[in-house]
């Protein structure tokens, strides 16, 4: 038996397939394929990467959220109804392709609970999910198990419903500061290092009933009041809200400690993408498990997983669309010793919005220059920071890293570097880096990070994703050469 798991019908679509030895055979974004950035939709094209692994064999349909239970909150809320159908979600040029198979749902945060625990390294887990609203959590938090049989125990211990909702705080002042929501929350992370929090306790006071019960006094789906602190600066709003949010995940943290059994944690949902408030973690939990397709798309590897029941084989975060052939390790290293920055397009895409060595590009992080050519190939403001990718084995030599952050293999923490100077590529304006370290593995880009340190006695590169502007990440052979074409920068 395999499991199909689908996300669809509201943002970043996504499809995975576990079998029955609990080996997660593929899991890809949908809008690799479209190249519609964070497409709701799936395509055939991501459907038929899914059937290769397939085959002929039975399998099992499961859904990530309950669309009828979607519906009624969105009846109560007084907002337009979607489909009472997962079938209808899907769509019926896809559903029928797969033989009209019998779907099984499952509850939208719980599939992000289950991305989360059966994916990670633990035995048991306190779970936290965050986001901006499932059918109607907002917030949630878990114990969870494997019973004698192996198979994965979940018992919900306290949540927080819609309206009130901390992602949709950040998507409203994301939205505020001119920036698009559901899209560009990851800009405003950035921003925020150019203001001041001037305005979070203004925020706490007018947009919160109670901060540790987290009841807000508006419903901020439909964005922030026009009025509500409109000449600040969009700097000093990002700034603010970013410190906002670190108070209120305090508050969670705080929370899941005293309800929750268990020394593990597992964070889940779009939010623990924020790696600036993710430092804080480490002071509540010093073992933690992110997995690094936190949000809805990592919610079809949560359906799977459901389907599945026990714990998934995870190895790492390449799992999606294949290039073949062999990491070009040396073609990589002799572009760089030239030329300083080159596209790597290579092995299994990354499941999750951030690029980890198979659809990068990377740069030299020591040139004073670097970070202005790399912004301006990718036509990005030039505020935006860069992360470094690291061998692991020596990140505290060169970055602080957060108390309780042993590593951060899917850029999921920032850390202060300890000698900026010599790498300005990769610092922000905050004087941290959202730092990616490589373990001891076969991966082709710790094959290239150990012959770049050997040659340069540098341990780091710089590592962005591998993306035409306007466009999600590259995803096969004509996505590389297209890159290549547009912005005369060498892809391997």
């Amino acid at each position: 038996m395999h499991y199909l798991g689908i996300s669809c019908g509201f943002h970043d679509a996504a499809v995975s397939v576990v079998n029955s030895k609990g080996e997660i055979l593929f899991a890809g974004h949908s809008e690799r394929y479209s190249k519609n950035k964070h497409d709701a939709e799936l395509c055939p094209e991501i459907m038929a990467d899914a059937f290769n692994y397939i085959g002929d064999q039975p399998y099992q349909l499961h859904y990530y959220e309950r669309p009828f239970a979607k519906a009624v909150r969105q009846v109560r809320a007084g907002q337009k109804v979607g489909p009472l159908l997962a079938r209808n979600v899907i769509g019926k040029e896809i559903y029928d392709s797969m033989k009209s198979p019998r779907i099984y749902t499952h509850c939208h945060h719980l599939s992000h609970a289950a991305a989360g625990f059966q994916t990670s390294p633990f035995s048991d887990a306190t779970i936290i999910v965050i986001d901006a609203i499932g059918e109607l959590d907002t917030v949630s938090i878990w114990d969870a198990y494997y019973d004698y049989k192996g198979n994965a125990v979940y018992r919900k211990l306290w949540s927080k419903k819609y309206p009130n909702s901390l992602g949709m705080f950040y998507s409203a002042v994301t939205q505020r500061v001119g920036l698009k929501p559901m899209d560009e929350e990851y800009i405003l992370m950035g921003m925020a290092a150019y203001g001041q929090p001037k305005h979070t306790d203004k925020m706490i006071m007018d947009l919160l009933h109670d901060k540790f019960s987290l009841d807000f006094t508006h419903n901020l789906h439909a964005g922030l009041d026009d009025e509500f602190l409109k000449d600040a600066d969009n700097e000093d709003m990002a700034a603010s809200a970013q410190k906002f949010i670190e108070i209120l995940l305090s508050v969670v943290l705080y929370k899941a400690k005293v309800l929750g059994t268990s020394n593990n944690l597992v964070y889940g949902g779009g939010v623990a993408l924020n790696c600036l408030a993710n430092r804080q973690i480490g002071a509540y939990y010093r073992n933690i498990w992110i997995m690094p397709n936190p949000g809805d798309a990592g919610n079809s590897l949560g359906a799977a997983a459901l389907g599945y029941k026990k714990k998934l084989n995870w190895r790492n975060a390449f799992l999606g669309h294949e290039i073949s052939g062999y990491y070009p390790v040396v073609p990589a290293f002799l572009e760089l010793n030239k030329n300083k920055i080159v596209g790597v397009a290579s092995g299994k895409a990354e499941f999750g919005p951030r690029a980890l060595g198979n659809r990068s590009l990377l740069a030299d992080p020591r040139g004073p220059d670097i970070k202005d050519k790399v912004n301006e190939i990718k036509r990005r403001q030039k505020f935006r920071p860069f992360a470094p990718v690291i061998l692991e084995e020596l990140v505290h030599q060169y970055f602080e890293m957060p108390h309780g952050w042993q590593n951060s293999r899917y850029m999921q923490v920032v850390a202060r570097c300890k000698y900026p100077d010599k790498f300005p590529a990769i610092i922000h304006a905050d004087g941290t880096s959202r730092v990616q370290t490589v373990p001891k593995d076969d991966s082709g880009i710790r094959k290239l990070l150990n012959l770049w340190y050997v040659d340069k006695k540098c341990p780091m590169l710089l590592n962005t994703s591998l993306n035409i502007r306007g466009e999600p990440m590259v995803n096969d052979r004509s996505d590389a050469k297209r890159f290549q074409e547009k912005y005369g920068i060498k892809v391997v």
